[in-house]
């Protein structure tokens, strides 16, 4: 009697955002992946060790640190093929600055399913750390996620410059080390010298964070006296500070005098007292 083989379809690879580097910052969902994962793959040189604490007995953990994208391929590749539930772990959101598409598409050929856990951004660790809000009414309300050019060019329209036309919250991303690039980019847009800045390095990571404030004129040689040199988010935005304003535009959707489904209006608008300069 001939034996009969079945084959068996192969696990998920599951792409889950760590967070910025606190493990209590990654999402529920991406901490319960973790903990029934037969494999995880975590990127060592940004993500910390400890985020794979809840990894169950018997789970193959490996650092990328070390490898090319072809390796990682092959390595997710071959952990699905025995497992069911096969974790990437990677630093903040897997769909920024996070090769994300590039692992995708050879797990795709080899017919491997995937999803993705999206994960908290350094941007908005950052904005926590330091109490900023990116947004403000009637400052802006806009937000760019950007880098500066170094060995990976710009498309075409996306130089900091022409970002930096907007006068916009500007997060910028894997720029540390182009500082001097980055305040030069903010001069030509027509930021003034004295405008606030902000570098967060490493957001929440436990005993290693640290912020520095500064001005455009002034933030490159304090970063550089603090000693920052990898892993810094750096904000410029015309909110920043707002802490300490006198004066503040409020929020229409819970002013007094505004309807909404949910609340109608208990002061007319002519009777609201109005801040003034």
């Amino acid at each position: 009697m001939n034996e009969r083989v079945i084959a068996t379809a192969p696990g998920t690879v599951w792409f889950v955002g760590a967070g910025p580097g606190d493990p209590e910052l990654i999402t529920v969902k991406g901490r319960g992946l973790i903990e029934r994962a037969g494999a995880i793959l975590f990127a060592g040189s940004l993500v910390s060790e400890t985020a794979t604490r809840w990894a169950p007995a018997g789970c193959v953990v490996a650092d990328s640190k070390d490898m090319t994208l072809e390796q990682m391929s092959t390595w997710l590749i071959a952990q699905a093929a025995r497992c069911e539930t096969v974790v990437r772990l990677q630093t903040g959101d897997p769909g920024l600055y996070g090769a994300l598409i590039e692992l995708v598409q050879p797990l795709d050929a080899a017919g491997v399913p995937i999803a993705v856990v999206p994960g908290v951004s350094s941007a908005m660790a950052s904005a926590a750390a330091a109490v900023e809000s990116l947004t403000l009414p009637e400052v802006t309300q806009t937000v760019i996620f950007t880098r500066v050019e170094g060995r990976t060019p710009m498309p075409e329209g996306e130089s900091l410059e022409a970002l930096a036309a907007h006068h916009s919250t500007l997060c910028i991303f894997l720029s540390i080390t182009l500082m001097g690039k980055v305040t030069a980019a903010l001069l030509a847009a027509g930021w003034s010298p004295d405008a606030p800045m902000v570098v967060v390095h490493k957001a929440s990571w436990p005993g290693e964070e640290k912020i520095v404030r500064g001005t455009v004129a002034t933030i490159q040689a304090l970063c550089r006296e603090a000693r920052i040199v990898s892993q810094s988010m750096i904000i410029a935005s015309p909110n920043l500070g707002a802490r300490q304003w006198t004066t503040l535009a409020k929020s229409k959707l819970y002013d007094a005098s505004f309807t909404h489904r949910f609340r109608r209006a208990s002061v007319p608008a002519a009777d609201l007292v109005q801040d003034t300069p």
